[in-house]
């Protein structure tokens, strides 16, 4: 007799890339990749995961990069913020067509578009079973939306920290450049800060090793995944204070 897989997690967040939303395009959303990563967020939803999101605006602005060229770091980073409410937006769309209840909060206060965010008002719609979208990062310049869904994260009290990327973990260089690179199955904050790694960045990576909150890095890109993590598979590299055997790393 066979039994049906419980899900590890009770509540999650998380973190997309604005990058994942373009598919193959160079810029902008995908509609057949947006359909297809809320039809994936809508089975961890079916499994009775409490589901939060953060979505960064790399697709559409890069703040960073921006003010490399020259704008004012403090400008290029709003705008940066106003496009991940546009990603919140797109992603709230394609979640409800898919028929799973949705709340797009924003720390930038619109609220033709979105509702304030309120911490105790989050965790009460993950309580009701919506899917809550954290738009505008933090609210304040400087910061980037990993560091938005850290803080998100130990905010609703999220059991884990799942970060989808283009890349099936965290390597110990460059797997598209270097063909003996490692992936990692296992590491502690310490060595992903220690080994400049680039999970992501220092000051996110940092509010996570102070607060004990795990992170699993893994591939956005293979149908499925997302559910995979939540039922306790070995899917990606997960990033934890400790190892069990007391080392700081385990390679593949």
């Amino acid at each position: 007799m066979s039994t049906t897989p419980r899900p590890v997690f009770k509540r999650i967040l998380l973190k997309l890339s604005g990058e994942a939303l373009m598919g193959d395009d160079k810029f902008g959303i995908n509609p057949g990749v947006l359909a297809g990563i809320a039809g994936e967020i809508k089975e961890v939803v079916n499994l009775g995961v409490e589901t939060a999101l953060v979505v960064g605006g790399g697709n559409i602005f890069r703040g960073v990069s921006e003010s490399s060229k020259g704008m004012d770091r403090a400008s290029a980073d709003y705008m940066g913020m106003l496009a991940t409410v546009m990603n919140s937006l797109a992603l709230q769309d394609s979640l409800e067509q898919a028929g799973v209840m949705t709340r797009v909060l924003s720390a930038i206060h619109m609220q033709e578009l979105a509702e304030p965010y309120i911490r105790r008002r989050a965790v009460r719609h993950l309580e009701k079973g919506r899917v809550v979208i954290f738009g505008a990062g933090t609210g304040n310049p400087y910061f980037t939306t990993d560091t938005a869904a850290s803080l998100r994260a130990m905010e609703i009290n999220a059991e884990v920290m799942l970060k989808a990327t283009k890349v099936d973990g965290i390597y110990d260089k460059d797997p598209r450049k270097h063909s003996d690179a490692k992936r990692f199955s296992r590491i502690t904050y310490l060595d992903c800060l220690q080994r400049d790694l680039k999970v992501m960045d220092s000051t996110a990576l940092a509010m996570c090793k102070d607060n004990r909150l795990p992170i699993v890095v893994f591939d956005l890109t293979r149908h499925g995944n997302i559910k995979r993590v939540i039922l306790g598979e070995d899917v990606g590299t997960t990033v934890t204070a400790e190892l069990p055997d007391g080392s700081s790393a385990t390679a593949h």
